[in-house]
C-alpha cells in the first residue's frame, strides 16, 4: 500500500497476474449470527452498482472480505465499488495461487515497479492456517527476495513508502499495495426505508447520505414553490437525487408543488409563523406520502440552531405534525462540517447552483424562533388540511433519477418503491 504522496503504486504485477479488488467489510463483521444477511444485502448492492459496467464480473466471499474481479479494467471495478456503502476500504490487488514461489514472484514484480531508493515493508495475514510458513516468516522470505532481486530498495518497518499486504487464503493469495477509503457504514436497505425531505442546499443531501450509511434505503421528496417560482429548484433536486442514487439502489424522487398551499397559509394569517407552518405542512404531507410508499421514517437536514426555524421549540412544533419519526442525522453538525461532507459525497457543486427556494416564498421579515403549538393549530384550523394534503399528493410527480430509464414513473396516487 502506497503511503507516501508522490510514490506511485506499483502496477507491473497487475499486468502479469490476475487482477482483482479487495473490499474490506465495515460494521457487517460485528453482526454475529445475522452477519450473513448483512453480507447478502451488501453483495446485492454491489451487483447493482456493477450493472452496465461493460463486461462480466464475479464476486467471492472470504472472511470479512469480498473479492471482486472480472473481464473489465481494474479501475472501473474500483470506481463502482467505492460507491457501495458498507466497505471500509477498497484495495486494488492481484491474486495468485497460495504457493510460496508464486507469492514471492508476484511480490518481486509488484515492488520492482516502485522508484529507486523507496522503502517498503511486507505485512502477511494467514487466513489459511494450514499454510506451512507463519506470517512473520513469509514477511522475511519475501523481503529477502525483494532486496536480492530489486536493487535500490530499502526496508523500513516503521514508516515505509509502500506497504505490500499479503493475504493468504485457501487456494488463493491476494497481494495489494494501495488502500482507498470506502464509504463504511451498514449496507443500504439493511435498516429499512426512509423518505428524505430534499431541498437544494448543502444540508439535506448530506443527511440523506448519512441515513444511507446507517442502512436506510432512501426515497426523496422535494417541495417547490410552483406556480410562484421557476423550476430551477426541481432541476437541482433531480441532479442531487441522481448523485445520491449512486450510493444506493436508485430511490424515487417525488416533486410536490407547494406554492398554492403556502399562499393559503399566508392568507390564513400565519404571519411570523409562516415558515414553521409551511414546514409543518411539508412534514405532514411527507408523512402521508411515506406511509403509502412503505417508508418508516422521515429524514431532514436540520441542524440545531442553524437558522431561526431550527430552534428546539420550532423543531418540536414541526415534529408534532408528523405521524412518523423524524430523523435528523445532522442535528449537532456545524455548517462547515456539512459543507466539507457535501464535497466528499459529491453534492456540493450542485448545491451552490442558483435556484428559487420555496422556503423563502412568502417568508416574513422576522421568523418566530418559538412557534407555539396553539397558535399554529389556530392558523391550520382555517384550512382543511386533509384536503390540502390530498391535493398536494394528487398532483405530485415521481421520477427515479439514475435508473436505466429517466422517464417519470407512472403514478396513481402514490407509487410504491420498486
Amino acid at each position: 500500500m502506497s503511503d507516501t504522496p508522490g510514490v506511485p503504486a506499483p502496477r507491473h504485477a497487475a499486468d502479469t497476474y490476475g487482477t482483482c479488488v479487495l473490499l474490506k467489510h465495515g460494521e457487517v463483521f460485528l453482526k454475529g449470527r445475522n452477519r450473513h444477511r448483512f453480507t447478502e444485502r451488501l453483495h446485492d448492492n454491489l451487483r447493482l452498482a456493477l450493472r452496465g459496467i461493460g463486461g462480466s464480473t464475479w464476486i467471492k466471499s472470504a472472511q470479512n472480505v469480498t473479492v471482486l474481479g472480472g473481464q473489465v479494467p481494474q479501475e472501473a471495478l474500483l470506481e463502482r465499488a467505492r460507491r457501495v456503502i458498507g466497505f471500509n476500504s477498497v484495495e486494488p490487488a492481484v491474486r495468485v495461487p497460495s504457493d510460496l514461489d508464486a507469492i514471492t514472484a508476484a511480490a518481486v514484480d509488484a515492488l520492482g515497479a516502485i522508484p529507486h531508493g523507496a522503502t517498503f515493508a511486507v505485512r502477511t495475514k494467514r487466513r489459511d492456517k494450514r499454510f506451512p510458513l507463519t506470517s512473520s516468516r513469509v514477511d522475511a522470505h519475501i523481503g529477502a527476495r525483494v532486496l536480492a532481486r530489486v536493487p535500490g530498495l530499502r526496508v523500513n518497518l516503521a514508516r515505509p513508502d509502500v506497504t505490500l499486504a499479503v493475504e493468504i487464503d485457501r487456494g488463493e493469495t491476494y497481494l495489494s499495495w494501495e488502500r482507498l477509503p470506502g464509504r463504511s457504514g451498514l449496507p443500504v436497505g439493511s435498516s429499512g426505508r426512509a423518505l428524505v425531505l430534499l431541498s437544494g442546499g448543502y444540508d439535506s443531501p448530506v443527511a440523506a447520505h448519512r441515513a444511507m450509511r446507517r442502512g436506510l434505503a432512501c426515497d426523496l421528496v422535494h417541495f417547490n414553490g410552483a406556480p410562484y417560482t421557476n423550476p430551477s429548484s426541481v432541476y437541482k433536486a433531480y441532479a442531487l437525487a441522481r448523485e445520491l442514487n449512486r450510493y444506493q439502489p436508485p430511490g424515487l424522487l417525488h416533486v410536490i408543488a407547494l406554492g398554492t398551499a403556502q399562499k393559503q397559509l399566508a392568507v390564513a394569517g400565519a404571519g411570523r409563523l409562516q415558515v414553521v407552518a409551511q414546514r409543518r405542512l411539508m412534514v405532514r404531507t411527507a408523512s402521508a406520502l411515506a406511509s403509502r410508499s412503505g417508508a418508516e421514517a422521515l429524514v431532514t437536514g436540520d441542524s440545531l440552531g442553524q437558522v431561526a426555524s431550527q430552534t428546539l421549540a420550532n423543531l418540536v412544533a414541526v415534529d408534532e405534525a408528523s405521524a412518523l419519526p423524524v430523523l435528523r442525522p445532522l442535528i449537532g453538525w456545524e455548517k462547515q462540517e456539512i459543507i466539507d461532507e457535501a464535497r466528499s459525497v459529491g453534492t456540493a457543486g450542485i448545491s451552490v447552483l442558483p435556484d428559487e427556494d420555496c422556503c423563502t416564498l412568502l417568508a416574513p421579515p422576522r421568523v418566530s424562533t418559538r412557534a407555539g403549538l396553539p397558535r399554529l393549530r389556530s392558523v391550520e384550523k382555517r384550512l382543511d388540511l386533509d384536503e390540502v394534503v390530498e391535493t398536494l399528493l394528487g398532483a405530485a410527480r415521481t421520477f427515479r433519477p439514475g435508473a436505466d430509464e429517466d422517464a417519470p414513473v407512472p403514478s396513481g396516487d402514490c407509487p410504491a418503491p420498486a
